[in-house]
C-alpha cells in the first residue's frame, strides 16, 4: 500500500467504466481523467453553470419553441464538451476527439453518463471503481 503524501498530486488518473449495452451484455472503456482537487472541481462546475445561462433571442412564440430533437442535440453537445474537459483519452479503437466523443454521447448516452458520474465520484468522494 502506498503512503499518502500531501502536495504530490497526479496529473491524471484512470478508471474503467463498465456499462450495459443496448443489444445486451456489458461493455467497458478505460478513461484517462484529468485530476482536479475537490475545490478545483467546484470551480470547474461553477464555470460550466455560468456558461449554461442560455435564453431565447426574444419572447416571440417562435423563439420560445424548443423541440425534443433540439434539446437532445444540445445535451449531446454539452456532454461531449464536458467529457473533453474532464478526460485526456480512452482505450477505444476510435481516437479521443470531439466527433467521436459526441458520437459516443449520441449512440451510448448511458456510457457518456457513466463516464461523467465516475469522474464526479472520483473527484468529490475519492471512491474507486465503477
Amino acid at each position: 500500500m502506498a503512503k499518502i503524501k500531501l502536495g504530490s498530486r497526479p496529473k491524471n488518473f484512470t478508471r474503467i467504466i463498465t456499462v450495459d449495452l443496448p443489444e445486451g451484455g456489458k461493455g467497458s472503456v478505460e478513461v484517462l481523467f484529468k485530476y482536479r482537487t475537490r475545490t478545483e472541481f467546484g470551480a470547474f462546475i461553477d464555470n460550466l453553470l455560468d456558461k449554461a445561462g442560455v435564453a431565447p433571442k426574444d419572447t416571440s412564440e417562435e423563439a420560445l419553441k424548443y423541440s425534443l430533437k433540439q434539446a437532445l442535440e444540445a445535451t449531446i453537445d454539452q456532454n461531449a464538451d464536458y467529457i473533453l474537459q474532464i478526460a485526456d483519452g480512452w482505450n477505444m479503437d476510435e481516437d479521443f476527439n470531439r466527433d467521436n466523443v459526441a458520437q459516443l454521447c449520441d449512440e451510448l448516452p448511458g456510457a457518456a453518463q457513466a463516464i461523467m458520474d465516475a469522474y464526479r465520484e472520483a473527484i468529490t468522494t475519492g471512491r474507486l471503481g465503477n
